[in-house]
């Protein structure tokens, strides 16, 4: 192991001495674990924010388009998010629609981190909380239900999931199940990014 650490550290030195960010090169799985123990910055991945003026919430002007061609970008007007962030719902709704945006950028900048680190979110949800979960992308319904509780992991019996966007369509779990999208599925499920789920197990 001291070995590979060492080739690891060996292989990074001259891409630094050249200042090359180290995401900048193709590591294999156990070379990315030896990355993440020495906390290298220049081994983490990158978001750029691009901040405009309320004449370009497009982004398309030539400083966001500088920005936006470093790497992944999300555009945004900070000045324009703090006064939504101030509205009650109603009014955020109504702003947003006569600027011609679609959500606030919150929305749009998780959704890009979760996409750069690799990772899905699924929901839980009861009379009284809802719940969010990050997981890696792609995983099967029983590390997710890990993600809640290591029981629920070990005694994992199946995933009862519909998708949030069901729910937002038709209102209540009760009409998800009459229309016939409440799913059952089971240890080799892979969970997708905006699921909802119930969780049966038994330790």
């Amino acid at each position: 192991e001291t070995q590979q650490r060492l080739e690891v550290l060996e292989h990074c030195q001259p891409m630094l001495d050249n200042e090359q960010p180290l995401r900048e090169e193709s590591w294999d799985e156990a070379e990315v674990g030896i990355l993440r123990s020495f906390g290298l910055m220049t081994a983490k991945p990158m978001l750029y924010v691009a901040n405009v003026g309320e004449d370009d919430l497009a982004g398309e002007g030539p400083a966001a388009e500088a920005v936006a061609d470093a790497g992944p970008c999300v555009v945004l007007c900070a000045t324009l998010e703090s006064e939504i962030a101030e509205l009650v719902e109603a009014d955020r709704g109504e702003m947003l629609a006569d600027l011609g945006i679609a959500e606030p950028a919150l929305g749009a900048l998780t959704r890009a981190a979760n996409d750069l680190l690799g990772l899905a979110t699924f929901y839980t949800a009861g009379e009284t909380a809802v719940r969010a979960w990050s997981i890696p992308a792609d995983a099967l319904a029983p590390r997710a239900a890990g993600a809640i509780h290591g029981d629920l992991e070990r005694g994992f019996i199946r995933a009862e999931c519909y998708h949030v966007d069901d729910l937002f369509e038709l209102g209540s779990e009760k009409a998800i199940k009459e229309a016939g999208k409440l799913r059952s599925e089971g240890k080799a499920y892979a969970m997708q990014d905006g699921d909802v789920a119930h969780i049966l197990f038994n330790v």
